[in-house]
């Protein structure tokens, strides 16, 4: 059987030292693309382009879609003035990832939202964001863990009967890394939480009118290989490409 393309929405790395100082490179992390090879599926990384062409051609070519994780998403996609704690946007990726996901949507092709991608899938639904976790109320766990990216730092609770619950092995309470300091406000349309941390963070949502729409909060690409039952959301999402 052939092995389907997962697209790998990507983002812009800035050179900071050396003679290339400044110099613009399209990239992932590898991390994304040794979790689709491992789990089944041949990695694309998308570079993101100002082109509408460029989006239908990569959705024609790929057989599911990651959107990954890195800037926060411009507040104005939600109606909202930027806040003083809102890290870096960048709105022609906003624009792009929501150019991927409504040719991905029409075609009901899976899609995994990781991090900033579950934010920019609750958004594009009608949903809106916390610009950062000190906004909300009662926050009490730690949500930006800092280095060892491939260790857990607080649990979440999943709901169960879930794509989830199931992709977790029907476990609860499962450890998560954890590296943003924004989250889920509003919910978009269409969508259920499935999972959250202690303190009422959304750390996971899905769709189930589609046969795979699902976002996580927490980075499952960096503990493929620290905690095998990660991989169950690149195989489910192989799977469901398949």
């Amino acid at each position: 059987m052939k092995k389907p393309l997962i697209g790998i929405a990507g983002s812009i790395l800035l050179t900071k030292y050396g003679s290339s100082e400044g110099y613009r490179r399209a990239y992932v992390n590898e991390d994304y693309v040794q979790s689709v090879l491992q789990n089944g599926g041949i990695p694309v990384i998308i570079p993101v382009v100002d082109s509408l062409e460029a989006v239908d051609a990569y959705i024609d070519q790929i057989d599911a879609l990651i959107l990954s994780g890195g800037h926060d998403v411009t507040p104005q996609y939600y109606g909202e003035e930027p806040k003083p704690k809102i890290g870096q946007t960048w709105e022609l990726r906003d624009w792009f990832e929501s150019n991927l996901l409504e040719k991905a949507l029409e075609r009901k092709m899976p899609v995994l939202g990781i991090c900033r991608g579950l934010q920019i899938m609750n958004v594009f639904h009608g949903g809106s964001l916390w610009q950062d976790l000190t906004y909300m109320e009662n926050i009490e766990v730690r949500h930006m863990q800092g280095n060892m990216p491939d260790q857990t730092t607080h649990l979440v609770d999943v709901e169960e009967g879930s794509k989830l619950y199931e992709m977790m092995g029907q476990e609860k309470y499962v450890m998560v890394n954890t590296y943003h300091h924004q989250a889920v406000r509003d919910l978009g349309e269409g969508f259920r939480v499935t999972a959250k941390s202690a303190d009422g963070v959304v750390e996971a949502i899905e769709n189930d009118d589609y046969p795979f729409y699902v976002g996580v909060q927490w980075h499952p690409e960096m503990l493929h290989q620290s905690v095998p039952i990660m991989n169950n959301l690149f195989a489910g999402l192989i799977q469901a490409a398949q």
